[in-house]
């Protein structure tokens, strides 16, 4: 014999959702598991909540945010701007040399004036950066 079906409040889940609760803080809240959270929402009637009580929430959130930002808070103007009206950052980097001068760069040595040593040093630098690296 099956357990008695539990009953879940339409409305009051709507609610929770819109406070953009989980499917387990629903199942907490109504003492049932996930699973029967999960396969009430196959009804239409329980989804639609869902999506309803969903939409809500972030309409809500998104009224207080613009709120915030017209009443002069600077942070959540900044949030909307990024997040709205796809304003970013740009970080320009800037490298220079001793006392901000400019960089220095040398020649690159000429290949044919190295001693046979230097290019066998060279050739084992080259072989360790070539190797595959461990960990």
């Amino acid at each position: 014999m099956a357990r008695p079906e539990k009953k879940i409040d339409i409305d009051e889940m709507e609610k929770l959702y819109g406070l953009q609760c989980t499917d387990e803080e629903v199942a907490a809240f109504f003492g049932v598991s996930l699973r029967t959270i999960v396969r009430r929402r196959e009804l239409k009637t329980f989804q639609d909540a869902k999506d309803r009580g969903m939409a809500k929430g972030r309409l809500s959130v998104r009224r207080n945010l613009f709120r915030l930002s017209t009443a002069g808070n600077v942070a959540a103007t900044i949030f909307l701007s990024k997040n709205i009206l796809g304003y970013k950052d740009y970080v320009a980097s800037e490298m220079s040399g001793p006392n901000g001068g400019p960089i220095a760069l040398g020649a690159a040595p000429e290949m044919e004036q190295l001693t046979d040593e230097e290019l066998k040093q060279l050739a084992l630098l080259v072989g360790k950066t070539q190797q595959p690296r461990k960990g």
